[in-house]
């Protein structure tokens, strides 16, 4: 990595804000679940229609949760082993704090192995479902609030305010439609890999794996906010 890559155009700090499944990593864990519980033709289907907003994501959490009854907590391990994070993406938040940034992740997905990822990447704040586990076996059951479009929005404000950072000097990358509401609301919103409805729905759009490109699009709209100011 250049010097110049790692040195930000000016020193205002930021906050990225990033979706888990498909955006920081590159697999969904629920379709891994899925799979390792038989299920995963059906629950891949339920993921697809709550991705691209044609069912209300906390219904189809439940249903595709309650396929999981009734397997052992070692299945977590199986499916954590078989993780990759998205290329870029260690290097993206390796920048980001090297700048002075805080990078958080919220996930519709389960905190069992998203506070794994956050430890490996050494992300500073991070939001997911809670599984519940009862005797090392999964009870087919959440615990605690679902985490929703509104969440992800909340997440995104509360974590800014926590760190003192305007929202103008926010980011939110996403992939799925319960990431749009956070999306529009930061400073800058990028549609990752996304769906058509979430492109539609973001300032920019990246199109290509690569999280890097995450990085590119802060400077150059740095360099542009810049110009105007001149």
């Amino acid at each position: 990595m250049s010097d110049e890559t790692l040195q930000a155009p000016h020193e205002s700090t930021r906050l990225i804000v990033m979706d888990v499944d498909s955006t920081l990593i590159d697999e969904e864990v629920i379709d891994l679940l899925g799979e390792a519980a038989g299920s995963g033709d059906c629950i891949a289907d339920i993921t697809r229609q709550a991705m691209l907003g044609e069912i209300d994501f906390s219904a189809a959490l439940a249903k595709r949760v309650a396929l999981l009854r009734g397997m052992s907590t070692k299945v977590l391990d199986t499916v954590f082993n078989n993780l990759h994070f998205t290329k870029g993406a260690v290097e993206m938040i390796n920048t980001a704090h090297h700048r002075g940034w805080k990078v958080a992740v919220v996930s519709g997905g389960f905190s069992e192995l998203v506070d794994r990822l956050v430890e490996q990447a050494h992300i500073d704040h991070s939001l997911a479902n809670h599984l519940e586990i009862k005797n090392n076996i999964l009870t087919g059951n959440t615990t605690g609030p679902i985490v929703t479009k509104s969440t992800k929005l909340e997440s995104l404000q509360r974590w800014a305010a926590h760190d003192g950072i305007p929202m103008s000097q926010t980011v939110a990358i996403g992939d799925g439609a319960n990431d749009i509401p956070m999306i529009q609301t930061a400073g800058i919103g990028i549609a990752f890999c996304a769906k058509p409805l979430v492109q539609q729905a973001a300032h920019y759009s990246i199109t290509q794996r690569d999280l890097m490109q995450v990085i590119n699009i802060i400077d150059a709209h740095d360099r542009e906010m810049e110009q105007h100011r001149h």
